[in-house]
């Protein structure tokens, strides 16, 4: 009796729960721009995009050489990572020659040539992102010892740059930053 009792009541929730997923809430519009699978990783990219370079903006010059425990990396090392990663794997999407990918900067340089160098690994993954479309997706492609696809590429910079923007808004919180996520 108590199994079939917790079972109704687990299905009248469910029942609530979809009711309530059924009415008239505002749904957020989706981006303007292509649709399609490249359509979906292009808006991903953006979405980072933008609040990787609002949280470099807005973190002091003072404050790149933060960070929150000794043995973690400093606000600067996150940045060059984020360069690092995109120009390694933009070059690979658009066949750049690795002598010809912009470099990364010293984890200490100024502020000025840290977001010089991100807003250059930026420019080559626009490229990237730019050139993907639903027929080449899952073209393969070398990098490193290996092969992958586009969408595998692309996909993997999207999600890294959303992982690497968490450490950063983490970051500019411990700071008393609002990361610009957060921003109303």
């Amino acid at each position: 009796m108590r199994k079939i009792g917790l079972t109704c009541a687990m299905a009248g929730l469910m029942f609530s729960a979809g009711a309530f997923g059924q009415m008239s809430m505002p749904m957020a519009q989706a981006p303007a721009g292509p649709s399609g699978p490249a359509g979906e990783v292009q808006r991903s990219y953006a979405a980072a995009k933008g609040n990787i370079l609002k949280s470099a903006d807005k973190m002091p010059a003072a404050d790149y050489s933060y960070k929150p425990e000794p043995d973690i990396r400093t606000y600067a090392r996150v940045l060059n990572h984020i360069t690092e990663a995109q120009v390694r794997s933009c070059g690979a999407l658009n066949h750049t020659a690795p002598e010809s990918l912009p470099k990364t900067p010293d984890d200490a340089a100024d502020k000025a040539t840290i977001v010089a160098a991100l807003n250059a690994s930026f420019a080559e993954c626009d490229k990237a992102f730019a050139s993907l479309t639903d027929a080449n997706l899952l073209d393969m492609l070398d990098l490193g010892r290996g092969k992958r696809s586009r969408i595998g590429l692309a996909w993997g910079v999207s999600q890294h740059d959303t992982e690497q923007y968490a450490t950063l808004a983490l970051y500019l919180r411990l700071k008393g930053i609002t990361p610009p996520s957060s921003e109303k």
